[in-house]
């Protein structure tokens, strides 16, 4: 999704930029105060106010995204990747990351780092009075394995050229053999 062009910080000199430039800035740069949020809810425990900053930009290999979190709420399932590392800058508000099952204070201007493995399964929670916001900036690592430890499920995926080309869901109990539908 295109977001909206660079544009002057309010009260400051215009600047013209040429086409060059302004190419440059369209791949380059965003501001996630303009991006345009999309909600989402999963009731009764997620919901979701947010957006994915690097579709559309240069970024190959980085993912960012910004997210408001409501109180009571939380943005994603417990989970941890094989593969992808993530980080998460908690910009306003205060919550919980559950992380490696245990319960963590967070609060704005914590920078909250990932590794992907099984130590570390994570999510965070609006265990407040007052929306959560935070900045996820993450490698896109593809293939990428993700699993739910809280419902057994896995997700397998894979990507090229920042188009989905593969991806399922299912639980461990439902793997097949091997050789299954094999002559």
């Amino acid at each position: 999704m295109p977001l909206k062009a660079i544009a002057d910080p309010p009260g400051a000199e215009s600047t013209t930029m040429n086409p060059t430039a302004l190419a440059l800035a369209a791949k380059l740069i965003r501001n996630f105060n303009e991006a345009p949020m999309e909600p989402w809810t999963r009731e009764p425990l997620y919901q979701n106010l947010g957006t994915r900053l690097a579709p559309g930009t240069a970024a190959q290999k980085l993912g960012a995204s910004i997210d408001t979190v409501p109180p009571g709420k939380r943005s994603c399932p417990y989970h941890f990747h094989h593969a992808q590392e993530e980080m998460f800058i908690i910009l306003e508000g205060t919550g919980t990351l559950r992380v490696a099952g245990e319960m963590l204070p967070i609060r704005a201007g914590d920078v909250i780092f990932i590794p992907p493995g099984p130590e570390y399964p994570h999510h965070i929670l609006n265990t407040s009075e007052a929306p959560l916001k935070y900045l996820s900036i993450s490698t896109r690592e593809s293939p990428e394995i993700c699993e739910y430890p809280d419902s057994g499920k896995y997700l397998a995926m894979a990507s090229a050229h920042g188009k989905k080309t593969f991806d399922a869901i299912q639980r461990r109990e439902a793997t097949l053999d091997y050789w299954d539908g094999e002559a």
